[in-house]
């Protein structure tokens, strides 16, 4: 019979795992993002994979839905790429139960909440965590209305990671309360979408942000490349890039072409960060 520190041990979050060992090597995480189905499941999959390879830390997996409100035009087109080919939420599921079979990457998704409201609450709970799920980000879900899906997310031990914008201190000390796994961090008022630059004062954002919370915080949303990377990775804990990626994927021939352009780009943000 386990005791119940080693039951504790079993349920140790992968997110939790990967910033720890992060920290240990005085590393960085990056944090990458594509949206499920596009253009394929099974790209999907091998994207993951090759991800991973090349040093991506934690991959946000992106449920694609038909109004994705708080995605800039390169998503939102992969969102209905993805659609358009008949990508379903148990699709996204089992392709995660194959991806868990190789890797043992943290895994997230970025879902609407619409799309769990629909599939349903706790059976898209119950099925991420059986899938190898390790948290959720949902950019709808306003505070107010989280109680509900917080308490499941926490029976099923998949983390509800808490999304924070440069507004005020009072907004963001509240979304932080009670948070799992990481704050991602907006970078900029606005959409994803690949920026020539970001105005907002990260420094002072991300000093902001740690008066309310010790959990690690990603910044994301318009990180185009390395460069941008680079000179923002001193001031939090992980970078997520997603549109860059994403814009890749559509622009690329076939699928060989879709790899080798995600390995490159992946290779050099890790190498920077």
């Amino acid at each position: 019979m386990l005791s119940s520190v080693e039951v504790n041990n079993l349920r140790e979050n992968r997110i939790d795992k990967k910033f720890n060992e992060l920290k240990k090597k005085g590393r960085k995480a990056l944090i990458t993002f594509i949206t499920a189905g596009d253009p394929d499941i099974d790209v999907t999959i091998n994207l993951v994979y090759k991800m991973v390879e090349s040093g991506a830390d934690i991959i946000e997996i992106g449920i694609p839905y038909s109004d994705p409100l708080a995605d800039g035009p390169i998503i939102q087109a992969s969102s209905a790429r993805a659609l358009k080919k008949g990508t379903k939420i148990d699709n996204i599921m089992n392709a995660v139960k194959i991806i868990r079979q190789n890797t043992d990457v943290p895994l997230v998704y970025l879902v609407y909440y619409n799309s769990i409201y629909k599939y349903g609450i706790e059976k898209f709970l119950k099925n991420a965590k059986e899938s190898g799920v390790d948290g959720l980000i949902i950019p709808d879900l306003p505070l107010e209305e989280r109680k509900d899906i917080k308490e499941l997310s926490e029976k099923h031990h998949v983390y509800l990671i808490p999304l924070v914008a440069p507004t005020s201190n009072d907004r963001i000390k509240k979304i932080c309360e009670n948070g799992k796994g990481f704050v991602y961090c907006v970078s900029t008022k606005g959409v994803t979408g690949v920026r020539n630059s970001i105005e907002t004062d990260i420094e002072k954002y991300m000093h902001l942000v740690s008066k309310y919370t010790n959990l690690p915080k990603a910044i994301g949303f318009g990180i185009s490349g390395p460069e941008m990377a680079k000179k923002f990775a001193p001031y939090c804990d992980g970078i997520i890039i997603g549109s860059a990626i994403v814009k890749m994927i559509n622009d690329s021939r076939n699928n060989d072409e879709i790899f080798n352009s995600v390995i490159n780009f992946i290779s050099s943000v890790k190498d920077v960060i």
